[in-house]
């Protein structure tokens, strides 16, 4: 897979860096070298016939415009560099950023691709063919199927996932907002049965929602026909959003967690928690639905606005 520099005209020094890097031939002649071995200063002056001195010059130049790797690595009379390439494509956006418009940037994660959890009997976890493994059995949730899940729950206790963060350098993040079909967990199913869910995101709590129950009195509209009726059918697509004004759960006030205390990182992970608390008032399990399962055909939907 190729790797790509992609820049835009706000990102000032970076794109000057790369113009400087490619306006002379000898370093084009570097890159393409580089293109297809990796090789010391020695090597691509031998190349090139240029003197040592010069080639570490260009190869400066290069690797200062995230065009080449030179890493110092041991050799017979000390250290050596040895330069390998670092990007195949330049992409440079003709604009900056627009002044005044908010971007947004999304990403869905499948409910199976967690990187963590923590589970009680009544538990399980299935795909749209039936149960992953067997019911109330916590080692099933580490089974190599359970990257396909389109439904897991449990009775207590939390799911968590890493959601990648590609921001902008120095993005001003307005909000954070996380989508999913969830209910509570209950013993095949029970329409009132409460459970108070929280989000934790970076290990800040995000607010609690007070799941009503566990519904399956009727079918869901999109879960499969292999799943069994008199069981968890579907849940109620909930949404938490952290603000710079406090956190949000369906657009009703939830707490004082502002997106600055999230202490978004950029290239750092977005770790997402979702479960009980084990001293909430009702500690009722959860039901989290897939994009084949439910009623919403939506996987976990992580939304940054700045």
């Amino acid at each position: 897979m190729a790797k790509l520099l992609t820049l835009n005209l706000d990102d000032t020094e970076e794109v000057c860096n790369v113009g400087k890097a490619l306006s002379t031939p000898v370093r084009l002649d570097i890159l393409k070298l580089l293109h297809e071995e990796s090789l010391n200063i020695g090597e691509i002056a031998e190349k090139l016939g240029i003197p040592a001195s010069s080639a570490a010059l260009h190869v400066k130049v290069l690797e200062r415009a995230k065009l080449i790797n030179a890493e110092v690595q041991p050799g017979t009379r000390g250290g050596v560099r040895l330069c390998s390439r670092k990007n195949d494509l330049v992409t440079i956006g003709m604009s900056g950023a627009m002044k005044g418009v908010n971007m947004v940037t999304s990403v869905s994660m499948p409910i199976g691709a967690y990187t963590d959890c923590e589970m009680y009997a009544t538990c399980g976890i299935a795909d749209e063919t039936g149960i992953i493994g067997n019911e109330d059995l916590i080692a099933c949730f580490y089974m190599p199927e359970h990257l396909g899940a389109q439904i897991l729950w449990s009775s207590a206790g939390y799911v968590e996932y890493k959601f990648p963060n590609q921001l902008p350098k120095q993005a001003d993040l307005k909000s954070l907002g996380i989508s999913l079909e969830i209910c509570s967990e209950a013993p095949n199913y029970r329409e009132d049965w409460k459970s108070d869910i929280t989000m934790w995101i970076n290990g800040v709590d995000c607010g609690t929602w007070r799941s009503p129950g566990d519904f399956g009195a009727r079918r869901g509209r999109i879960t499969p026909t292999s799943w069994s009726s008199g069981s968890t059918q579907y849940g109620l697509l909930t949404t938490w959003e952290v603000r710079r004004d406090g956190c949000y759960i369906n657009e009703s006030n939830a707490g004082n967690t502002t997106i600055e205390m999230l202490k978004i990182e950029n290239g750092a992970p977005i770790v997402v928690r979702i479960g009980n608390k084990k001293d909430a008032k009702y500690v009722g399990g959860f039901s989290i639905f897939g994009e084949k399962f439910g009623d919403h055909p939506q996987n976990i939907v992580l939304s940054i606005e700045y």
